[in-house]
């Protein structure tokens, strides 16, 4: 119940975001905020909240000894890992009927379904993965609908993520050290 509590109150922090974009930032006056800085937001608040999750609630109390996390959380007395947390973050926005997406995508995925899912996608990661500090963003359009893409570096920023990463048996690469790039965080929204 507490995990549902804090992605209820994630999402409302995010839903502000957009409302804010939607509506405009400046009471009764329209205001206009550029696509490239409303996933900026977005991407502000996605990585604050993973970043605290995985620092201060998995790390924390895995060093504690209180609980572990695990991919079998939905089963287990554990914690999601981060990337679930995120994952499921999504799953639940998406429930709102915001047309935002986002997810994590990686080079070397665990999960075969994190890997690049469009060429946008692959030439992003490739970008981030070149220049960390630089995210990838650009228009695209399939299927007759027009969307706004980003992707932003995704880093190790705990032990956690080095030693999850390091010793699953799915993946593809075990030499991951702290603040490497794991991969990225894709946004995509759409636009008119």
């Amino acid at each position: 119940m507490p995990f549902r509590k804090v992605l209820a109150g994630w999402l409302g922090v995010m839903l502000c975001v957009l409302v804010a974009w939607g509506t405009g930032l400046a009471g009764k006056e329209s205001a206009t905020v550029p696509v490239e800085t409303v996933v900026d937001y977005i991407y502000a608040v996605l990585a604050s909240d993973r970043t605290f999750y995985t620092v201060h609630v998995v790390e924390g109390m895995q060093r504690r000894g209180v609980i572990e996390s695990s991919e079998r959380w939905r089963t287990e007395s554990a914690l999601p890992l981060p990337a679930q947390f995120f994952q499921e973050s999504s799953r639940l926005a998406a429930l709102t009927g915001v047309q935002v997406q986002y997810r994590l995508v990686s080079l070397h995925p665990i999960n075969k379904q994190s890997g690049p899912a469009t060429e946008f996608e692959k030439k992003g990661l490739e970008a981030v993965m070149a220049e960390p500090d630089r995210p990838y963003k650009g228009f695209v359009t399939e299927g007759g609908k027009r969307r706004f893409e980003a992707l932003y570096a995704d880093r190790a920023v705990s032990a956690v993520c080095v030693t999850c990463h390091n010793a699953h048996p799915q993946s593809p690469k075990r030499d991951y050290q702290l603040n490497d790039v794991l991969g990225a965080v894709s946004i995509s929204i759409p636009v008119r």
